[in-house]
């Protein structure tokens, strides 16, 4: 856990980690650690497969027992790292993701009821509009809110910072989210969103906010299919619309907070109707006949 903090990694990539590891080292049936080669690691996650584990839990699986024998070498605890080298699953790079149509954002918010229906609504429009993680949600502090300039201060992934600017609307929302903050259980508490309980509201507890409206969505919605919508969808959703609205790529890899454009660029799929729509540019002419 102290080498994780100290590399920045978040509560909820930690808490993922050590789940993982104790897998792992449950699976050596107390064999030394001194004497874990790299086809051990390769059978943990060999059986992770076979439990029906898809290709990213079984990379994020990888990952943790890498960063556990990291952990060790810089603690001179153990000379090797049996974890590295061993090849990555291959993930569907290509796969378009889901993403709420601009068109269903209002039916969507509308879905939002309940007691806290303010506090939840200004956590969806940081989401939708303004592409914040789940995590980065969970994290945010009164004091990060600077209602004046309309900005937004967010810790992301790496430990690294970025300031948004918000929009007029988002931040009337965010105001009153403010102004109507639940009374914390500690007077130090200085999160901007506010469990029942007067705690920091749980990574956990804001995605089945998600999973809870979604459903109500698509009961609304008289949706018979089942489209995999979660939280971090709608952050799709917010870098979907920016690029099709014609912003740079490089500007939306900022907004995001990623370290990579790459990532980024998994957000410039295009649908049908758009291809459809491209195509029809064409004037195409076929040879006459005389």
């Amino acid at each position: 856990m102290i080498w994780m903090k100290d590399s920045g990694f978040t509560a909820h990539t930690q808490k993922n980690y050590v789940s993982d590891v104790r897998q792992f080292l449950h699976s050596l049936d107390e064999k030394p650690l001194q004497q874990v080669k790299k086809i051990h690691v390769m059978a943990y996650l060999s059986k992770a497969r076979e439990k029906g584990v898809g290709d990213s839990t079984r990379n994020r699986k990888h990952a943790a027992v890498n960063s556990f024998f990291k952990a060790l070498q810089e603690f001179e605890l153990s000379a090797g790292n049996p974890a590295s080298g061993i090849k990555k699953a291959k993930t569907e790079k290509n796969k378009s993701p889901v993403y709420l149509d601009e068109s269903d954002i209002q039916p969507f918010l509308l879905s939002i009821t309940g007691k806290y229906e303010g506090r939840n609504l200004a956590i969806f429009l940081l989401m939708i509009y303004m592409g914040l993680r789940v995590g980065e949600v969970h994290a945010l502090n009164v004091g990060d809110f600077n209602p004046q300039r309309r900005e937004l201060s967010v810790f992301g992934k790496g430990r690294k910072w970025r300031t948004l600017p918000v929009p007029a609307e988002v931040a009337h929302v965010l105001q009153e989210a403010v102004d109507t903050r639940l009374q914390p259980w500690r007077s130090k508490e200085e999160a901007l969103f506010i469990s029942q309980k007067g705690r920091r509201l749980a990574i956990r507890t804001i995605q089945q906010i998600a999973y809870d409206t979604f459903e109500q969505y698509r009961m609304e919605k008289g949706a018979v299919q089942r489209i995999p919508f979660s939280s971090h969808k709608l952050r799709h959703t917010f870098a979907t619309m920016l690029l099709r609205k014609g912003a740079d790529l490089r500007t939306v890899q900022e907004l995001l907070g990623h370290s990579s454009i790459q990532t980024t660029t998994i957000y410039t799929h295009v649908t049908n109707r758009e291809k459809e729509t491209a195509m029809n540019l064409l004037d195409v002419q076929l040879p006459s006949s005389s």
